[in-house]
């Protein structure tokens, strides 16, 4: 039998196993039809969801080079894991919400970054639930480029994943379906009017791609920037060429003055923890801030703000460190609500300040899950003028191109220290993990010749930031 039989034999079977409904129906995007396919039912017809998963194989499959498949839950994940079973490509499989214990990973499976993910639909209308499947696929590091769905209903959904990089291939279109059924008299000619006339006059909203944050220039980011701290940072770091923080994790005055006399030329921020100095006092804060002053760069107190906003506040004000009076920017966790955000912002007393909040950490085993970091970004729009970026270890977290991914954990070689912190190359922080400033401290801190050293860094950092935005500034 021909590829257009079979798919006209199995357009009529999915109608005769009610498969495909008419009447009045809404679908996931919101959208009134006349006509559904509820491909749910097929799990009770084993003979049809092989089928299927042989069409998209000897069709569908073709040219397509992947080395895993993934089906969008739940619906697809029968015939994903069908057709992966029958052309011998391995299956990963995406939850809807990551598990409250055990890895609390969104994609289950063994898979590498880097590597080509072909994801599996049903139906696509407007394509909302393969770019659900596809940000969590490339927030993994995984290529999710190109997707195969049993029916297109021609309502917008191909378009907008084509604005997000993602390729469709359908075993039918819509219009397809019903010129099928019509022909095999299944439909009257007046309900195949009906439902051809719908698809005519009713699309799912549009979706255009965002403009990629990591291939723009500094320059031009300063300019999008809302938060004056942000906009800043990004004008030092466009001037003197370096997106090198240095975290200066040492317990004495004198110990940290001097470094920062060695480095300062070579950084855009300095990393303090001021609660582990021995002997903090405001002369150290003038120094230090002359030092900012001489050097360009500016301060970011790490003092990960965690408690109710009262607390904070006075943390953040008052006590023996005053944070407020000297460092330019704070990091702070998200866990406790908007009110932590509220409360530093209420205590900046109309001085520009910036927060970055954690939205991921570098520590193995830390337990920030993907929906605890989809808030902390969601709970960031809420406040345009105080949060100047994310600490973050993945480009995908957020794509708001005037704030700024913070990535610690970085050295001149991938390792992993005996307390479970993670370190990556400036190379593929830069590159695949879309830092903008990279916060590196014991890598600068236990060099021989520190000043030598942040140079090494602060040149690697600038290179590859120079060839991630390659296309978009003359090198």
């Amino acid at each position: 039998m021909s590829e257009e039989l079979k798919l006209e034999s199995l357009a009529v079977q999915l109608f005769e196993i009610n498969a495909v409904k008419f009447g009045e129906y809404k679908s996931k995007s919101g959208i009134t039809t006349p006509v559904y396919l509820d491909l749910r039912v097929i799990v009770s017809y084993p003979d049809v969801m092989q089928i299927i998963s042989r069409l998209i194989r000897d069709h569908a499959l073709e040219g397509s080079k992947c080395d895993h498949l993934c089906g969008v839950p739940y619906t697809a994940l029968p015939i994903a894991t069908l057709l992966s079973v029958e052309a011998k490509i391995p299956m990963l499989m995406r939850r809807k919400e990551a598990k409250a214990y055990g890895t609390k990973k969104m994609i289950e499976g063994h898979y590498k970054a880097g590597q080509k993910c072909l994801i599996i639909e049903d139906v696509v209308t407007s394509g909302s639930s393969v770019l659900e499947t596809v940000k969590d696929l490339r927030r993994e590091g995984l290529v999710a480029q190109e997707a195969i769905i049993i029916l297109d209903r021609e309502q917008g959904g191909r378009e907008n994943l084509a604005a997000n990089d993602v390729s469709v291939k359908s075993l039918f279109t819509m219009t397809n379906l019903i010129n099928i059924l019509l022909k095999n008299k299944k439909i009257d000619n007046n309900m195949a009017l009906k439902v051809l006339d719908y698809l005519r006059n009713t699309k799912a909203p549009t979706s255009e791609k965002p403009e990629d944050r990591t291939q723009l220039t500094f320059e031009k980011r300063a300019e999008l920037a809302t938060n004056e701290i942000a906009k800043q940072l990004f004008d030092v770091m466009a001037t003197k060429k370096t997106n090198l923080c240095v975290s200066v994790d040492l317990t004495t005055t004198t110990c940290i003055l001097d470094l920062l006399e060695k480095v300062g030329e070579h950084v855009c921020l300095v990393k303090t923890h001021a609660d582990i100095i021995e002997d903090f006092s405001t002369d150290f804060i003038t120094r230090l801030k002359s030092l900012a002053k001489r050097f360009n760069f500016l301060i970011l107190e790490d003092r990960k703000y965690a408690d109710i906003g009262n607390t904070v506040s006075l943390q953040y004000a008052k006590g023996l460190h005053k944070v407020s009076e000297w460092a330019d920017c704070v990091t702070a966790h998200s866990l406790p609500g908007e009110g932590i955000l509220k409360a530093i912002n209420g205590a900046t007393n109309g001085v520009r300040k910036g927060v970055f909040l954690l939205a991921e950490m570098s520590s193995e085993g830390n337990l920030i899950t993907p929906e605890y970091t989809d808030k902390t970004v969601s709970m960031a729009s809420n406040f345009p003028s105080l949060i100047c970026g994310f600490v973050s270890q993945n480009k995908n977290t957020f794509n708001q191109p005037g704030l700024i991914q913070l990535t610690p954990g970085v050295q001149l070689e991938s390792t992993k220290d005996d307390l479970g912190q993670v370190y990556n190359t400036p190379e593929k922080v830069m590159l695949e993990k879309g830092a903008d400033v990279v916060v590196v401290g014991r890598g600068i801190l236990s060099a021989k010749n520190p000043a030598a050293e942040a140079l090494v860094y602060k040149e690697a950092l600038w290179k590859n930031y120079l060839k991630r935005v390659s296309g978009k500034m003359e090198l």
